[in-house]
C-alpha cells in the first residue's frame, strides 16, 4: 500500500485534494471554514520562502557573472519590452471579448449605497509608481514580501558585490550559494504539504461561496475564462512556438505551480516551486530569478485581461455607453496603474475601483463582481503564473542560454 502511495505524483495528489476540498466545502459549508487555518499555515510557509530564495539566487546570478554586467542590463531591457507587449495584447483580447459577448448588458446593479468590501483607491500617479520600486528598508520590504523592492535591492547589492575582490567576495558568494541550495530543499519540504493546503483552500472557498456562486454572474465568468483561454492559445502559444519552447516539457514543469496558483488564488504560493521547476526546465538561475519576480509586478497577463473585462462590464451593467476611444484610454490607465502592485492584497479590485471612480462609473459594480471574484481570481492567477514562466523560458532562449538536456526526461519537483 505504501509503495502504491509513493508512486502517486504531487500533481495527482493536488488534483485529489482539490476534488476532496470541493466535496467537503459543498457538504459541510460551515464546518469547512475551520480549515482556513490549514490553508493559512501553508501560505505562511510559502511566503517565508520567497525573499531568501529570490535574494540568494539573484545575487548569485549577477555577482557570479561580474565580467558581463552588460548582460544584466540587456536582460532587464528585453524583459520589460516583452512584458509591455504581452500585457498590451492581454488588454486587447479582454477588450474584444467583453465587447463581443457584452456580459454586463441586462445586469441590475446593487442599489446605491452598497459598500463593496474593498478600499477605494485613486489611480496612482507615475511618480508614486516609480518611488514604490525603491525600498525604504530591505527588512521592511522583506517583511511585506514586496517582491519588486527585494529584486531592486538584490540587484544593487549584487552589483556592489562585483566591485569587491578576494576572500570577502568569495565568502559572500559561498554564503548565498549555500542559502540558495537550502531554500530549494526547504521548498521541497513545504511542497510535500501542498495537497493539504490546497484541499483546505478549496473547501473554504466552496463552503463560503457555494457551488451556485457562478449562476448569477455566469456570463461574466464565462467571458473571462473564454478570454483567458483565447489569450493562452492566440498569444502565449505562438510566443512559445517562436521561442522554440518544447511545449510538452514546459507543461510538465509548469503544471504543479499552476495547480497551486489556481487553488490558492496566490501567485506567491506558486512562486518558489515555479522558480525551482523552471531551473529544472533549463532556464539559468540568473534569468529565472530575475524574470519571474519582476514579472509578478510587470507581467500580470491574467490580471490585466481581467481588468479590461471587469471595467467594461461595469459600464455595460450601468448602462453607460463608452466609445472605443474612451475604452482605449481606460485600458491605457489600467496598464499603467496595475504595475508594481502585486503585493497589495486584492490589488486588482483596488485598481478596478480607482479606475471606475476616475471614469465616473458606479462603484456598485465592484460589489456585484465580489460575488464571483474568487472564481475569477483562480483563473487569472493561473494565467499570471503560466505567462511569467513562459517569459523566463523565452528570455533564456532570446539570450541563447536555454539549456534543454538532450534525452532528459520531464521529471519535475516532487
Amino acid at each position: 500500500m505504501i509503495a502504491i502511495l509513493k508512486k502517486i505524483s504531487l500533481t495527482q495528489w493536488i488534483m485529489v485534494s482539490i476534488v476532496a476540498g470541493i466535496l467537503v466545502g459543498w457538504q459541510f459549508p460551515t464546518a469547512s471554514q475551520n480549515l482556513q487555518v490549514v490553508s493559512n499555515i501553508f501560505l505562511r510557509l510559502i511566503k517565508c520562502i520567497i525573499v531568501p530564495l529570490i535574494f540568494s539566487t539573484l545575487v548569485i546570478g549577477i555577482a557570479a557573472h561580474s565580467d558581463d554586467l552588460k548582460a544584466v542590463g540587456r536582460l532587464a531591457f528585453k524583459s520589460i519590452l516583452y512584458f509591455e507587449v504581452v500585457t498590451t495584447l492581454a488588454l486587447f483580447v479582454g477588450l474584444v471579448m467583453v465587447n463581443v459577448f457584452q456580459p454586463g448588458v441586462g445586469v441590475v446593479l446593487p442599489v446605491s449605497g452598497t459598500k463593496p468590501d474593498v478600499a477605494v483607491a485613486a489611480a496612482p500617479k507615475a511618480k508614486d509608481i516609480i518611488e514604490h520600486i525603491f525600498p525604504n528598508s530591505f527588512f521592511e520590504s522583506a517583511t511585506n514580501n514586496d517582491v519588486l523592492q527585494v529584486v531592486v535591492f538584490a540587484m544593487i547589492f549584487a552589483v556592489a558585490l562585483t566591485q569587491v575582490t578576494g576572500k570577502p567576495k568569495e565568502t559572500m558568494l559561498n554564503f548565498f550559494e549555500g542559502l540558495s541550495e537550502v531554500m530549494f530543499k526547504f521548498t521541497k519540504i513545504v511542497m510535500a504539504l501542498a495537497p493539504f493546503g490546497v484541499g483546505a483552500a478549496m473547501a473554504v472557498t466552496v463552503g463560503h461561496s457555494g457551488l451556485n456562486v457562478l449562476v448569477n454572474l455566469g456570463k461574466l465568468v464565462a467571458t473571462l475564462y473564454g478570454a483567458l483561454l483565447i489569450f493562452l492559445v492566440a498569444v502565449l502559444l505562438p510566443v512559445a512556438l517562436l521561442a522554440k519552447i518544447p511545449i510538452r516539457r514546459f507543461f510538465n514543469h509548469v503544471k504543479d505551480p499552476a495547480l497551486i496558483a489556481f487553488s490558492t488564488t496566490s501567485s506567491a504560493a506558486a512562486l518558489p516551486l515555479a522558480l525551482e521547476n523552471m531551473v529544472k526546465f533549463g532556464v539559468p538561475k540568473r534569468i529565472v530569478s530575475f524574470v519571474l519576480p519582476t514579472g509578478y509586478s510587470f507581467n500580470l497577463d491574467g490580471s490585466t485581461l481581467y481588468l479590461a473585462v471587469a471595467s467594461v462590464y461595469v459600464a455595460q451593467a450601468a448602462g453607460v455607453p463608452m466609445t472605443i476611444s474612451q475604452q482605449l484610454v481606460m485600458m491605457l490607465t489600467l496598464m499603467l496603474t496595475s504595475k508594481g502592485v502585486a503585493a497589495v492584497p486584492r490589488a486588482t479590485l483596488v485598481i478596478l475601483s480607482g479606475t471606475l471612480v476616475t471614469f465616473g462609473l458606479p462603484l456598485e459594480g465592484v460589489a456585484l463582481i465580489l460575488g464571483v471574484d474568487t472564481i475569477m481570481d483562480m483563473a487569472r492567477t493561473t494565467v499570471n503564473l503560466i505567462g511569467n514562466c513562459l517569459a523566463a523560458a523565452a528570455m533564456a532562449r532570446w539570450e541563447g542560454e536555454l539549456k534543454i538536456p538532450v534525452g532528459a526526461d520531464d521529471a519535475v519537483a516532487k
